[in-house]
């Protein structure tokens, strides 16, 4: 009770739920895992062992509106998911995505085109990253959290729940906004706590920690906590909560 169409190729022990589709020229690995009512759309390939919950679309197209000032329409290579990921329930992972391997993007999360995502990253439930946007290995992003378009994540970031990053200064006023698009970025081992919001532009430098409910109007130095609205550096960040002081 699924299709799966003749040019796909589906790896030995992969097992598909009900109702589900798997579409032209799509490659599954081996032992994966794929829910009921999913849809793989043409072309994208999935590593050996991925699970794919229940009514998750993998390769979605994208579609542009008529206003929209980053989407573009052209062919977008397929959607690539390395081995050993987990996705969850109602995702919707767009072609141009490479995730790594053993990365979670959980339920009802979703990840937009030309996005690449690092190794061992956790996507938290409902999670929107939109296009444009490059995240690192072993980062976590939690519940809610909203990632703009052009916005890079080094490794090893933390971004708490419900954080808000932008990219437009204009809001959506005038053509000079065109001119200004630019997203967050956040350098290795960057933290920012729950409901801050980062300003276009903003650098998150090196172990720089965004307080909770922050509004991040200027740039993060390295290895200082920023706290308040505009947000102000208060203090260093402790030795011992520096990235390279962990054990990975």
């Amino acid at each position: 009770m699924y299709f799966v169409h003749p040019t796909s190729q589906v790896g030995e022990g992969t097992t598909i739920g009900y109702y589900s589709v798997i579409g032209e020229e799509a490659i599954l690995g081996r032992d994966c895992q794929v829910g009921h009512h999913v849809v793989i759309h043409p072309g994208t390939r999935l590593g050996d062992r991925v699970r794919v919950d229940d009514q998750t679309v993998i390769g979605k197209q994208p579609m542009k509106a008529a206003a929209s000032a980053i989407t573009t329409l052209r062919a977008l290579e397929p959607a690539f998911i390395e081995a050993d990921c987990l996705i969850g329930a109602m995702v919707v992972i767009y072609a141009g995505c490479r995730i790594g391997s053993r990365v979670m993007v959980a339920d009802l999360a979703s990840v937009r085109e030309d996005v690449a995502i690092g190794e061992m990253t956790i996507i938290g439930r409902g999670v929107t990253v939109e296009n444009k946007v490059t995240i690192g290995r072993r980062c976590k992003i939690e519940t809610e959290a909203y990632v703009t378009a052009l916005s890079e994540i080094g490794d090893y970031c933390f971004i708490s729940p419900e954080v808000t990053f932008t990219n437009d200064n204009f809001l959506g006023r005038t053509k000079e906004r065109f001119k200004h698009h630019k997203g967050v970025t956040m350098k290795r081992g960057a933290r920012v706590g729950a409901n801050a919001t980062i300003f276009p532009g903003i650098t998150i430098d090196e172990d720089g920690l965004v307080g909770a409910g922050a509004i991040v109007t200027r740039d993060v130095p390295a290895r200082k906590i920023v706290l308040g609205a505009p947000a102000r550096v208060v203090r260093d960040v402790p030795a011992e909560q520096l990235v390279d002081n962990q054990e990975w």
